[in-house]
């Protein structure tokens, strides 16, 4: 069995279909999902899908990329994360390559996700792109370790990986590891341990081989796996035992 770890199945290309996309999930062995917030709005539409159908999981957070929000604090969104089906905060981190200017505003952010899910014990979903000092400073400074995670959609460089498992974070491969070009990421993903690794879609972005450009699904986090057993030279059922196990125990679900 295999788990799409980071998807958003309540953007409404994707929610219009669900009932299509839970039997691809079928026909494909994917028997989890985890629904991610990007903001607190559109949550009651990630909390519905994971109370209405047993094999989604839901988490509470608000995407870096959002801009002028009424920022979040920690104890709201601790408070919320005590839904049954949340099993984690985020998706949150830091973003420099599509905002710019001064983004102190993103690292105050940040720093309630990681004291929320101290507050609440739960895992965070990490996101960071162009920013990985600042992403790895702040993750020491607020003691992140204590909770763990993941850094979602990961392509950042093997000294990155090996600096985020120390601090006791999951690294989580999306479909780009699938694609051509992606060659210093197909790298990580031999050295990375399975024992520290999850795989996801983040649908409805970044389809992987033989998909790619089309709209993602849960379904083809198959190909991921694929991918990284062809690279590792390993059985995809070895991915999948692994990564599905890893799912469960870092997100405390079964």
């Amino acid at each position: 069995m295999l788990v799409d770890s980071h998807c958003h199945l309540d953007f409404p290309d994707l929610a219009v279909n669900i009932d299509e996309l839970l039997a691809n999930m079928r026909e494909n062995d994917v028997g989890h999902a985890l629904c991610v917030s990007v903001n607190l709005q559109d949550l009651p539409r990630v909390l519905a899908l994971s109370e209405n159908h047993p094999n989604l999981f839901a988490s509470v957070g608000v995407h870096p990329d959002y801009e002028n929000l009424e920022e979040p604090q920690s104890i709201q969104l601790a408070t919320l994360a005590c839904h049954p089906r949340v099993v984690a905060i985020g998706e949150t981190g830091l973003d420099y390559f599509r905002l710019k200017g001064d983004l102190e505003w993103q690292r105050e952010r940040f720093r309630q996700h990681i004291r929320a899910a101290r507050l609440c014990n739960k895992p965070l979903i990490i996101h960071t792109r162009e920013a990985a000092e600042d992403t790895l400073r702040i993750m020491e400074e607020e003691g992140a370790d204590t909770v763990g995670g993941v850094m979602h959609c990961f392509t950042e460089s093997w000294e990155v990986a090996q600096r985020a498992m120390a601090l006791n974070f999951y690294i989580s491969f999306s479909g780009i590891v699938t694609f051509k070009k992606a060659v210093g990421l197909k790298d990580i993903a031999t050295r990375v341990p399975l024992e520290r690794m999850l795989i996801e879609t983040d649908s409805p972005y970044l389809a992987p081989v033989p998909h790619r450009g089309k709209t993602n699904q849960p379904a083809f986090v198959k190909h991921i796996a694929e991918e990284i057993a062809a690279l590792r030279g390993i059985s995809l059922d070895q991915v999948a035992e692994a990564t599905t196990r890893n799912f469960f125990k870092l997100f405390k679900v079964s």
